[in-house]
């Protein structure tokens, strides 16, 4: 194995992570435990190598696989998986496998797939990561679906609620005055309808730090809370949206277990394997505040077999 390979990952110990990098790494062996367990169909042998390997390390992994196969039958693991598993582990697997803006750019996908999007998971996805990473996710949807991710995202919607999600996707940290903020968002709604625009500027080009004071301060001078505020003057979509982003500035691990609480497939699997090496010990913590069960124990009311041992392998232990 390369000694710098670990070093060039982007996922480190001390991280918020619960999974890391596996310190006794031998892509050699782990390929071959792989291709054994592919042939016997053992589900077991898969999740716990994948479940217990950094993404840089499952990249490897992967790249391995397929050099080790037989030229006229290669074939790569996602696909060998594909043909060893089904239904919910299968998604679950395939997912460990995806590169971390791969992965993002195919939940994104997901959720304007069919007739109806899921503003909700679009929102969660762009109130939740910065700008650069934005720009990664666009470029990774790109080379996956041959597709502009802003085009794609301003055909699923409409209105204000349209110049936000776009707004999102584009955001860019800007200077500006805290107080000079608070009473453009007050001014905002001081008239018979609501301006959707000082919202939309404002809380897409400031750093988390003086967002923070703004909205505080607007409490303050209005005597309401933000969300009363957005619930009062805005309706539809643009309410919703509002209503994410204020609590993903506030307090966004907060706003990802009350996602976890539903405990839907889709959104577990993509929120765990999503935060898995970054901050999925902030949002155990805060699931555990918010429903006094830990994480790892509500997943076991609610899965089983492997699918559940690969969840409660990513989530790593009780809290």
């Amino acid at each position: 194995m390369d000694p710098d390979f670990l070093a060039s990952s982007d996922m480190w110990w001390g991280t918020l992570g619960t999974i890391r990098p596996f310190s006794s790494f031998h892509p050699d062996r782990d390929v071959a435990e792989i291709q054994a367990a592919l042939q016997r169909k053992d589900a077991v042998t898969l999740v716990r190598i994948l479940t217990n390997r950094s993404n840089a390390q499952r990249q490897f992994i992967a790249k391995s696989f397929q050099e080790q196969t037989k030229p006229e039958s290669r074939q790569d693991l996602s696909a060998a998986l594909r043909k060893a598993l089904s239904g919910d582990l299968e998604n679950l697997l395939l997912q460990l496998l995806m590169l971390p803006d791969q992965l993002e750019a195919h939940r994104l996908k997901d959720a304007m797939a069919g007739l109806g999007t899921d503003e909700e998971t679009l929102l969660e996805i762009l109130c939740t990561r910065s700008g650069k990473k934005l720009q990664d996710i666009s470029a990774a949807y790109k080379k996956s679906y041959k597709k502009d991710l802003e085009k794609e995202l301003r055909s699923e919607t409409s209105g204000d609620f349209a110049k936000l999600v776009v707004a999102l996707l584009k955001k860019d940290v800007a200077a500006g005055s805290v107080q000079r903020d608070v009473q453009a968002l007050a001014a905002s709604l001081s008239g018979k309808k609501a301006e959707a625009e000082p919202w939309i500027t404002i809380l897409t080009s400031r750093d988390t730090d003086h967002l923070n004071k703004v909205l505080m301060e607007l409490e303050l001078e209005t005597g309401q809370t933000v969300e009363q505020l957005v619930e009062q003057s805005f309706s539809g979509d643009f309410r919703l949206g509002l209503r994410v982003l204020v609590q993903c500035i506030q307090n966004p691990e907060v706003y990802l277990a009350q996602r976890l609480l539903t405990m839907k497939t889709p959104l577990v699997q993509g929120i765990m394997v999503s935060h898995s090496e970054e901050d999925l010990l902030q949002i155990r913590a805060a699931f555990l505040r918010l429903n006094g069960c830990s994480l790892y124990s509500a997943l076991q009311k609610h899965f089983k077999g492997e699918h559940l041992q690969a969840l409660q392998a990513i989530c790593r232990s009780e809290d």
